[in-house]
């Protein structure tokens, strides 16, 4: 019995001893987060269309006539100045023609003078009464005619000799020459292409726009000045920053897009006529609402932060993101700029749960992320 009665008390004190030790008391202080607000401030963010490239002036050099080319004075890739000779095409024929159409005009003239001074020895006799007036309205009537034949003849020259010029193909403008598909010999048909000639010095760049963006665009401080970028084909910056010129007055039909164009310069003759590039609008927005990616979880495909209410409790909330950059969202709705969220450790945090927060700057907290 007096066993018995030691171990009760030994077990008594044993408990006792546990129930005042305080490092044996059961862990109940709260875990740390840290705390952030939404970060209210302008950003801006960058769009991209699909652009063609086309030089702002860009013509087919085509023949007007029927003939063999008889000489080529230019190679593809040339640069050309207005007015340079580019290709003949064979023309003694019209040579020839344009000396008989001279000569035709020499002698409709000749035979109008003879008219004229008939005309006038008639006309003086008329007034001596030696002949009648009948004859000189004769007369009169054939100088009329022989001018007629004067201007017919001086007009066949004329075109005569507009086709000789044909058979002289020159520059339109300065640019560079393209693909020549004709070579000296062939024999070209009136309006076969010889080449086009391409003016680099600047280009255009034409994009297409939705309803939507456009009418963003059209509402917002970017169409003030109106200055794009253009990404190339390998994904490299043009170093020349361009311009929107003009909008289309109309929506396709099919694409429900609006055309756009825009105008680069190109002194160092990169840009080429048929390219393709992206043009780069960068876009404002004042006022974003922002805040961490790492402050979001997912569930569903929805998107959810953790609210930290007065008592420091964990509500878990759904907010709608505007636009989501490399590290941060903007914030469509669901949250306000005096909301606190938890930055950082969402994975182990749960709905309902207690914290003792840690309020730290979003800003300063972001830049430092981004610093390391």
């Amino acid at each position: 019995m007096s066993n018995m009665l030691t171990r009760i008390l030994f077990l008594a004190c044993c408990m006792a001893g546990v129930a005042c030790n305080p490092e044996s008391n059961i862990d109940t202080k709260l875990e740390v987060y840290q705390v952030v607000s939404p970060l209210v401030k302008n950003t801006t963010y960058n769009s991209e269309y699909v652009a063609e490239i086309q030089s702002v002036r860009y013509v087919e050099v085509r023949s007007k006539i029927k003939g063999f080319i008889e000489k080529n004075y230019v190679d593809e890739g040339q640069t050309v100045k207005k007015g340079q000779l580019l290709f003949t095409l064979n023309y003694l024929e019209f040579e020839k023609e344009l000396q008989k159409a001279d000569a035709d005009f020499k002698a409709a003239l000749a035979d109008l003078k003879a008219g004229e001074v008939e005309y006038a020895n008639v006309k003086r006799l008329l007034d001596k009464s030696i002949v009648s007036k009948p004859e000189v309205d004769v007369l009169s009537a054939k100088v009329n005619a022989l001018k007629a034949k004067v201007e017919e003849a001086q007009a066949h020259k004329e075109q005569v000799a507009l086709h000789l010029s044909f058979s002289q193909i020159k520059a339109p403008y300065d640019g560079i020459i393209n693909r020549i598909p004709h070579k000296m010999g062939s024999l070209v048909e009136e309006g076969d292409m010889l080449t086009s000639i391409s003016d680099n010095h600047e280009i255009f760049a034409y994009f297409n726009l939705s309803e939507i963006d456009y009418l963003n665009y059209i509402n917002s401080d970017e169409k003030q000045t109106k200055t794009v970028s253009l990404k190339l084909a390998n994904n490299e910056i043009y170093p020349y920053q361009g311009k929107i010129e003009t909008i289309e007055s109309e929506f396709d039909k099919e694409t429900g897009n609006i055309a756009f164009r825009a105008r680069f310069p190109n002194p160092d003759a990169i840009l080429k006529h048929g390219a393709n590039g992206k043009i780069i609008i960068e876009k404002e927005i004042k006022n974003a609402l922002i805040i961490a990616q790492k402050s979001t979880f997912e569930i569903q495909d929805k998107l959810y932060v953790f609210v930290v209410g007065k008592d420091n409790t964990l509500h878990q909330k759904n907010i709608v993101p505007k636009m989501r950059f490399t590290d941060f969202y903007v914030v469509e709705s669901g949250l306000n700029k005096e909301d606190r969220i938890i930055f950082e450790g969402v994975e182990n945090a749960k709905d309902g749960m207690k914290i003792q927060p840690e309020t730290i700057d979003l800003a300063a907290a972001m830049f430092s992320g981004n610093k390391d």
